[in-house]
């Protein structure tokens, strides 16, 4: 029994760790592709890169020896010929080219075109309370390597004790919600110049973030009188932060679904509603679409792994243990 919890809280470990990693690593990747951009100037497109709290800028410096890369150390060289080392100087203002280029803007160009909401009004609600969700996870997975019902209990209501604090004091107190509120309010009056109906959203965000702030203490609540009540109830513990991977597949397909099919009658170019692809390529106007996990999504299916390793574990030892706490 002792080496069975041995393996089965070094799988949790691992989970634990890996999940920590994830939250900062890219997910999902999305890119574009053009006539109008080409290879030399943009290597992998017009690409962004989804993670669990924002979405971040994916593009790439022009690679040396391509079309961009050459052009721009020649201007260079034209005006450059008395300095120490041009070729140097000429590789830093590719450099500073590429930092200037953010394919997020970008992007949201390409689709105010056909009538879509800017990316940064996706997932207004999940992103900025997603950290507080892996800190209940990471409560569960530390509760669950504990192999002591005493110790399991003080871990969780400590632990879920602190993320409560966390979230209530950074949301209400040191006024994040209200920052949240008003950066969705911002990124929706570029797209909209109709101010009531943006302050309506933003108050819709706003209450349906109370509500999931709420909601996930009273799924602490839950989890705690479960834990308390139920010996068995330790296998839900690492049976939620597993199923991470398929609650990022649903938000996302589902953000890319609304983003889809709420177009707009005023944009520049008329397109019928269509479902954004979610795995793979596709192709909407001129455009060429990607979508393909990011190396982090592999550590989200490492989660899902090792945690249903060691739920089986801990499984097998309740069946032959069944006095175990």
């Amino acid at each position: 029994m002792k080496k069975q919890d041995g393996l089965a809280g070094a799988l949790a470990l691992v989970a634990l760790v890996a999940m920590v990693i994830a939250y900062f690593s890219p997910i999902w990747w999305v890119s574009l592709t053009a006539p109008n951009y080409p290879a030399d100037a943009f290597p992998d497109g017009i690409r962004i890169h989804f993670h669990f709290d924002r979405v971040a800028n994916g593009c790439k410096v022009a690679a040396a020896g391509t079309r961009m890369a050459d052009e721009i150390i020649q201007g260079d060289l034209s005006h450059e010929t008395e300095r120490w080392n041009p070729i140097l100087d000429a590789r830093k203002n590719i450099d500073k080219w590429a930092k200037g280029l953010d394919c997020v803007h970008e992007m949201n160009t390409i689709n105010h075109y056909v009538g879509m909401f800017p990316i940064e009004t996706g997932a207004p609600v999940e992103r900025p309370l997603a950290k507080y969700f892996f800190g209940f996870f990471a409560v569960m997975i530390v509760a669950f390597i504990l192999p002591r019902h005493r110790a399991r209990m003080v871990t969780l209501i400590a632990g879920f004790s602190a993320v409560a604090v966390w979230m209530l004091v950074d949301q209400f107190i040191l006024g994040k919600l209200d920052a949240q509120v008003q950066d969705y309010v911002l990124a929706a009056g570029t797209f909209f110049k109709e101010p009531d109906r943006i302050a309506a959203w933003g108050e819709n965000v706003r209450l349906i973030s109370e509500i999931a702030i709420f909601g996930l203490i009273g799924s602490m609540v839950i989890v705690v009188i479960g834990a308390l009540k139920s010996r068995g109830f330790q296998l839900v513990l690492p049976l939620v932060p597993a199923l991470l991977p398929l609650f990022f597949l649903i938000t996302y397909a589902g953000w890319l679904w609304f983003f889809g099919h709420n177009l707009h009658s005023w944009a520049a170019f008329t397109v019928k509603p269509f479902m954004p692809t979610v795995f793979g390529e596709g192709k909407v106007a001129q455009f060429s679409t990607y979508s393909y996990p990011a190396w982090g999504y592999g550590l989200l299916v490492l989660i899902f792994v090792c945690l249903g390793l060691a739920l089986l574990i801990r499984r097998k030892q309740l069946r032959e243990e069944p006095g175990r706490e």
